[in-house]
């Protein structure tokens, strides 16, 4: 069994990491440089790093602000938002990141997924897919949680896996930012439909709940926020208590 990752994720707006509750109600939280180099010192696994408005915006990605993370980080990084062609892809690569994330511009342009794995490999494509549930069902979002697309998110998802996305972060709307655990039901239908890694995202609020979800169900890691901007969880020390709970992670 591989080990099982921690990721800490930088939602970023104007320049400064943010963290609302659903998507919404945004606050002030840090300098995503600071914060960026805090973790890849103390045991992060990888990081993301989220530019969240550049979709809704309709604008690029902060280069500036990426560049001072890549420069100030030895993990390996993650990076989406106002990503919607092939020149986005070569930018935020040539920035620093190691894999690109791909969510709105995706949805827009279904075949952006299968060029850019043919150009940089299915390695470096990650799909990040915002769910929600509605009338009962699983549904994706763009434009950082604003817009419903009306898209079933498990065919989506298998959709995006035959495309040669690489791997596929599972963003819950229902369970971000509340701290009451992750969205287990979800998880295990995403993980069910497809063969490649997923990254468990939202709700993470304790060691606890990282436990439940590595016991729960097989994704291959879980994205933490706030309970890490705030060190209400140190990396350390939920590494530690994993491998107490027997779940393999990375020293």
């Amino acid at each position: 069994m591989l080990a099982k990752r921690i990721i800490p994720c930088l939602d970023v707006k104007d320049g400064r990491v943010v963290k609302g509750k659903n998507f919404t109600g945004l606050a002030d939280v840090a300098d995503p440089v600071a914060l960026a180099a805090r973790y890849s010192e103390s045991g992060a696994d990888e990081l993301v790093f989220y530019d969240i408005t550049a979709s809704a915006e309709g604008r690029k990605l902060f280069a500036d602000v990426l560049k001072r993370v890549a420069e100030r980080i030895f993990i390996p990084l993650t990076v989406g938002g106002g990503v919607n062609d092939l020149d986005d892809f070569a930018r935020v690569l040539n920035c620093g990141a190691d894999k690109v994330s791909v969510n709105t511009g995706a949805l827009k342009d279904p075949t952006l997924i299968s060029r850019a794995a043919k150009k940089y490999g299915d390695q470096c494509v990650v799909l990040s897919a915002d769910v929600k549930r509605v009338d009962g069902r699983f549904t994706v979002f763009a434009k950082g949680g604003r817009e419903n697309t009306g898209r079933d998110a498990i065919e989506w998802i298998k959709f995006a896996e035959r495309s040669g996305a690489g791997e596929i972060v599972l963003n819950s709307i229902d369970t971000d930012g509340v701290k009451g655990g992750f969205d287990i039901p979800m998880l295990a239908e995403v993980v069910a439909a497809v063969n490649i890694p997923v990254i468990a995202s939202g709700g993470a609020g304790s060691v606890k709940h990282f436990v439940d979800l590595f016991n729960s169900v097989n994704v291959d890691a879980g994205l933490g926020a706030s309970v890490f901007h705030y060190d209400q969880i140190k990396i350390k020390d939920l590494k530690a208590e994993l491998s107490k709970a027997g779940v393999r992670v990375r020293s």
